[in-house]
């Protein structure tokens, strides 16, 4: 009779095994619905604080000189990108002295870098269509974006080219070049 009982548990134990070793069933699935919010951003351009200086040269002479990477981020995240950067200066001054801004000319060069759909524009891409600036109250364009949706930056390294009157004095010059986004 144990002998019997013995291999009774043997049996069992081998099933148990069997069932244990068996793969399992996929458990029941459930679905989790996420959400987010996508908001605008805002339209932001940065310039280098300087002081940034050119050197020197005589009356009538000229001074070439590159400002620093200005750059606009666009994260507003509408249907259109577009924006408009421009810029102007200031009266260049040594004390009393003053040389316009009309006598520095701008060009933006090309995009140094840039990111987003759409078409980057640059105001002028080379030396000889540099353009003088102006007061505030009539800025040049610098570079422009168009198209594409979401957002989208832009880099470019500007330069300016002071062209000395004849009749300046001597001193050490200083004036602002504002840059503006829209």
């Amino acid at each position: 009779m144990r002998k019997r009982s013995m291999m009774l548990t043997s049996a069992g134990a081998g099933a148990l095994m069997f069932l244990l070793a068996a793969p399992a069933v996929a458990a029941p699935t459930d679905d989790t619905i996420v959400t987010f919010s996508v908001e605008a951003g805002s339209l932001d351009i940065t310039a280098p604080p300087g002081p940034v200086d050119l050197g020197s040269a005589p009356p009538g002479g000229t001074l070439t000189g590159q400002l620093g990477i200005v750059s606009v981020s666009d994260t507003r995240g509408g249907a259109t990108s577009d924006w408009t950067a421009s810029a102007y200066g200031t009266n260049f001054a040594a004390g009393a002295l003053e040389i316009p801004p009309t006598a520095i000319s701008y060009w933006s060069g090309p995009a140094t870098a840039g990111t987003g759909g759409g078409t980057v524009t640059p105001g002028q891409l080379a030396a000889v269509n540099a353009v003088p600036l102006n007061y505030f109250a009539s800025p040049i364009t610098v570079f422009a974006h168009s198209g594409g949706t979401g957002g989208s930056t832009a880099s470019w390294n500007p330069t300016l080219i002071i062209n000395i009157p004849i009749t300046a004095q001597i001193g050490d010059y200083s004036g602002t070049v504002t840059h503006s986004v829209v």
